[in-house]
């Protein structure tokens, strides 16, 4: 049976680990060939380990075994040279773009007074700025295909219920929202369709690291992944700490798809009800 996605392509962003590689797996699997592209590095205001050239690696090696192709890039979102060349690269073998993941992130913490400038920076950078870069690079390639086409940016559940101590990262994520309501005013008229997605936490190597966990759990030295769980509950309606990556993955899937053929302009939370009890 073809899947939904099948003969279409898609481009993602942060596709080597986590939500990333989650949602190129999950777009293969309904028949999408990927055009992929990860830093596979370090960023130095992150204090968690970043991907490397081997997540990407195992990356491809899944979406192969899936039987679709991929063409697989080492590129920051803040060098929109590199970004766009990945693009066309993976346009030129793939032959067409349908559907972008805009995925790429990175998250640090601090009260918005005591942030050093290069964290700020950064995160604009990386978040907000390399969001446009994945736009600007893409959308030319969707429009010339002239069959419309599905791009969905990941922001947050914190855009929308603000905590403390990630003013920088919200600001960010609110951004993303804006441009994705102006896109989607600008790219109707292709009938491409532009939304935003806001994650409550997720279990990935995002959250689950020494410095987040000692933001949730303050009073212990080295908090582990069952004593975080307590305050990472206590912020959604559901009982439970976090989500998982498919969860994200699922419903970028049924936005590319024609089942979402008439979404667009909107923030899909998918938070397990954050910050609602």
């Amino acid at each position: 049976m073809a899947g939904k996605l099948e003969g279409k392509v898609a481009f993602v962003t942060g596709a080597a680990r986590s939500q990333g590689r989650s949602h190129a797996i999950r777009l293969a699997q309904e028949g999408a060939d990927i055009i992929a592209v990860d830093l596979c590095g370090q960023v130095d205001t992150v204090e968690y380990p970043m991907s490397t050239p081997e997540d990407l690696k195992e990356t491809v090696r899944l979406i192969e075994d899936l039987d679709r192709r991929i063409v697989a890039t080492e590129a920051d979102v803040r060098d929109y040279a590199a970004l766009s060349t990945a693009v066309d690269a993976g346009v030129s073998a793939l032959g067409r773009l349908d559907i972008v993941c805009g995925n790429a992130g990175i998250v640090n913490l601090g009260m918005v007074h005591e942030l050093s400038l290069e964290q700020w920076n950064t995160m604009i950078d990386v978040n907000l700025t390399g969001v446009f870069h994945t736009c600007k690079a893409a959308v030319p390639h969707i429009i010339a295909g002239g069959r419309g086409g599905s791009i969905t940016l990941t922001s947050t559940a914190v855009a929308l219920r603000p905590v403390q101590g990630a003013g920088h990262y919200i600001a960010a994520k609110h951004g993303v929202v804006g441009l994705m309501q102006t896109l989607a005013l600008e790219l109707a008229p292709h009938f491409i369709r532009v939304n935003t997605i806001h994650p409550t936490n997720c279990d990935t190597d995002m959250i689950q690291n020494p410095a987040m966990r000692k933001a949730f759990v303050p009073d212990s030295e080295h908090p582990t992944r069952e004593e975080s769980e307590p305050a990472y509950t206590a912020l959604n309606a559901l009982p439970i700490p976090w989500i998982e990556p498919r969860d994200i993955s699922n419903a970028i899937a049924f936005l590319a798809s024609d089942e979402g053929r008439y979404i667009t302009g909107i923030s899909l939370p998918v938070d397990a009800g954050f910050q609602r009890i």
